[in-house]
């Protein structure tokens, strides 16, 4: 009994922090200035938990030390998992196979360029490199907090491409009106909805972005755009699979032990994650389940976020300098211009 209680009161105090600053999350994330600009619950936790990583924490550390480290492992794979029922496969059918095409070359094509210029170039660590590279990919913060585990990165370089890809992923969704716009009069990619939902779907960082993006271009394109969004989501489990073997066949992790080849690793967490997305395509769990499932979902992937934030210190952000932003706004701007290359061939290649 005794051993229990030490083991709950050594978790606990870790755990609370990072599960209020997740609920303080949630519930400012309500106003609707915030959702009208797309600043979600993930963002204010990291946010929140940065600013009392620098302040309050380093006083409470010793104590909340293992609970936090919880949030920020185990918390985060279980919130991996529970992201499998916001999908269905049959997400898949409703972009076609040219929807499929269109995600996975701009993920690879952007993901390769993130390493080529970020590692040649800017000579940046590999794992810095790896998380936003996955996080403009792929789907943003999410992307890189999935990332982590296999990378074994550290806070400071997951905190970077963190702030890195929702930077750059919230100035994507303020241009795409616009770019929408623009494509009526120059018709640089076909002037359809769906063309747009799909260039919107394969190209924005975050699903919150997407959404926000979209939303002024009519349902439509908005629906198009969410299910691309989708697909490339889904799209995370073999990447980290291949990323895994990546590592353990061709580097060492840049970790505390730089001396350490690590084992080829199956991140099961996102094997896992396509078993519960394939579970939720069969649509036989209640809905109201899968709603309450959502909304615990939202809930560990705040408090794996507030847990990032409180072991970031502001000084490691400040000594990675501006190459990362420099890394992003590169990404970026292929994400747009490569993605409409991208989108026009396999569209034109596929009627």
């Amino acid at each position: 009994m005794k051993k229990c209680n030490s083991v709950i009161n050594k978790y606990q105090s870790g755990i609370t922090l990072t599960f209020g600053i997740a609920a303080f999350s949630l519930l400012i994330a309500q106003v609707n200035w915030l959702q009208s600009h797309a600043i979600g619950a993930l963002t204010l936790a990291i946010l929140f938990g940065i600013v009392i990583g620098n302040t309050l924490y380093p006083k409470i550390a010793e104590n909340s030390a293992h609970g936090v480290l919880f949030s920020k492992q185990r918390l985060l794979q279980l919130g991996i998992i529970f992201y499998g029922f916001r999908l269905t496969f049959d997400d898949i059918s409703h972009v076609g196979m040219q929807g499929v095409v269109i995600d996975a070359v701009v993920l690879m094509s952007t993901f390769a360029i993130a390493w080529a210029v970020g590692r040649k170039v800017f000579k940046l660590e590999s794992n810095t490199v790896i998380l936003i590279g996955a996080g403009s990919s792929i789907c943003g913060a999410a992307a890189v907090m999935a990332t982590e585990p296999v990378v074994r990165g550290r806070a400071e370089q997951v905190s970077v491409a963190v702030s890195t890809v929702l930077v750059f992923g919230t100035i994507s969704m303020l241009l795409y009106p616009a770019l929408f716009q623009w494509n009526l009069s120059w018709s640089l990619l076909p002037t359809s909805a769906e063309a747009f939902g799909i260039f919107t779907g394969s190209t924005v960082h975050e699903v919150a972005q997407v959404v926000a993006a979209a939303n002024p271009l009519g349902d439509t394109a908005s629906n198009t755009a969410v299910i691309t969004k989708m697909v490339r989501v889904i799209m995370l489990a073999p990447f980290l699979v291949a990323l895994s073997i990546y590592i353990a066949r061709t580097r060492t992790v840049e970790s505390i032990d730089d001396k350490q080849k690590p084992k080829i690793t199956i991140p099961w967490f996102a094997l896992i994650f396509v078993l519960v997305t394939g579970i939720n395509s069969l649509n036989i769990i209640p809905k109201n389940i899968v709603a309450g499932a959502i909304h615990l979902d939202t809930l560990f992937l705040a408090m794996a976020m507030a847990a990032l934030g409180l072991g970031t210190h502001v000084s490691a952000i400040k000594k990675a300098g501006l190459k990362p932003l420099l890394l992003g706004g590169i990404l970026l701007i292929w994400l747009i211009v490569g993605g409409t290359l991208i989108n026009n061939s396999v569209m034109t290649w596929s009627i």
